[in-house]
């Protein structure tokens, strides 16, 4: 029986690596890493010398033996990675600062299947921001032009929303939905309708659509924009009216749909 697999996924963990990261130690593609761990593909030789040279360990140590049971005999020994990697954010949930799981653009793709599995979760890097207060949060990167002024790249820093009735009119939200995946948003809400939500872009040039509540399974309330100094694109006067006036028809075209 080959520990490849396990060996493989349990060192990595010990590092406090993704997937990604692992990849890029040995040159060798993202989903390779997942095979391996899967235990749906067998690592070849080269990947697995690099991988025994990467950790310090003997080609039948990482083959031959599950090196989770040779852990040392500290305290926490006998606790898992994710166990361990759980205990430390609640120390640190403790201080004033919440702690923040980071979601990039490469992650989204499978956001929608991970986004309530812990694992998934613990493989996504953190940060904190001191100005939040306590609370559920997560970051997401969001790129194209739909929400212009905010810019392609930039994060966006959310609350967690637990029912709909707390969606604000015509705020900002990061929604996730079967549908849509993970889309940055405004939310115009229907008291007639509870059945729909209807998402606006703030760029003008993108038509406002409706996406049933039933099939949206997460919302973030935007409560922080972090992009790069000088990122923010310049609107002219006569862009600004062209806007002002653009939304204002499309609302007062919902609220005519509406009613």
């Amino acid at each position: 029986m080959s520990y490849a697999g396990k060996n493989l996924k349990y060192i990595r963990k010990q590092r406090e690596w993704t997937q990604e990261e692992m990849a890029n130690q040995l040159q060798i593609k993202r989903s390779l890493v997942g095979a391996y761990e899967e235990e749906r593909a067998e690592p070849r030789l080269e990947v697995q010398e690099a991988i025994c040279a990467l950790f310090n360990i003997s080609l039948e140590e990482f083959l031959f033996q599950d090196l989770s049971e040779k852990a040392g005999s500290s305290s926490d020994a006998g606790m898992s990675y994710l166990d361990r990697r759980r205990s430390m954010k609640m120390d640190k949930s403790s201080s004033a600062a919440p702690i923040v799981p980071f979601v990039p653009v490469k992650a989204a793709a499978g956001y929608l299947a991970g986004y309530a599995d812990p694992e998934f979760l613990d493989e996504l890097n953190t940060f904190t921001l001191p100005m939040l207060a306590p609370g559920d949060y997560r970051a997401f990167e969001i790129i194209g032009d739909s929400m212009l002024p905010t810019p392609s790249g930039s994060v966006i820093v959310g609350e967690k929303v637990d029912s709909f009735k707390d969606v604000k009119n015509s705020n900002t939200y990061i929604v996730v939905s079967n549908a849509d995946g993970v889309v940055y948003k405004r939310i115009i809400t229907n008291d007639d309708n509870k059945e729909k939500l209807t998402l606006l872009s703030d760029n003008p040039l993108y038509e406002p659509y409706q996406v049933n509540s039933q099939d949206i399974v997460e919302i973030w309330k935007a409560v922080y924009i972090i992009h790069k100094a000088g990122a923010q694109p310049m609107w002219n006067v006569d862009q600004l009216a062209g806007v002002v006036n653009s939304l204002q028809d499309k609302i007062s075209n919902l609220k005519r749909t509406m009613n």
